[in-house]
């Protein structure tokens, strides 16, 4: 696996001819009551060429703003990719947000998220951050992915994430 800063030149759609999205999913994580629990919960989640055109372009302005996108290739091939946002934020400005990773379907469960989230400490961290911020996917799979990273509930909700993805897990890792 071979770890590349991108750039905006290369941020286009062809780079994901290759990346498969699709998570089959089948229970979620919701906070009801106060209380987090388990509800079957089941959909294809899977991109559309709308989808693809809206992260090229946020993917592009993360570059722009001198934030991070990493991508992971297998054979010249993109395979998993991370993105985090520059500008420090919250009460304190301790957190940057981790405003994607993902991991094409092929290759889930060989190390590449795990890499592509030390990366994104490490680059967060050196940027100034304390925090990661992550409004994650609630899947039963994600969830357990980002606790397996050190990820817990944040302690300051970002209100515009919760908003624009109210069933998303407001999280946070300590660099």
């Amino acid at each position: 696996m071979e770890y590349i800063r991108l750039d905006e030149s290369r941020i286009e759609r062809s780079l994901f001819d290759h990346f498969v999205r699709r998570q089959i999913v089948t229970k979620c994580w919701r906070k009801i009551d106060g209380k987090w629990c388990i509800r079957d919960i089941g959909f294809i989640d899977d991109w559309t060429e709308e989808d693809y055109e809206v992260l090229v372009a946020c993917l592009r302005n993360t570059v722009r703003t001198g934030g991070l996108v990493l991508g992971a290739f297998y054979e010249s091939e993109l395979k998993g990719f991370v993105s985090v946002e520059p500008a420090l934020f919250g009460k304190n400005k301790e957190y940057m947000d981790l405003s994607s990773i993902h991991v094409s379907e092929d290759m889930r469960k060989m190390g590449i998220g795990k890499g592509l989230f030390a990366e994104a400490k490490r680059w967060a961290k050196s940027h100034g951050a304390q925090k990661l911020y992550i409004s994650a996917h609630s899947a039963v799979e994600s969830q357990d992915f980002y606790r397996a990273m050190g990820c817990v509930e944040a302690q300051e909700y970002n209100m515009e994430h919760v908003e624009k993805e109210p069933c998303d897990c407001q999280l946070e890792c300590v660099l």
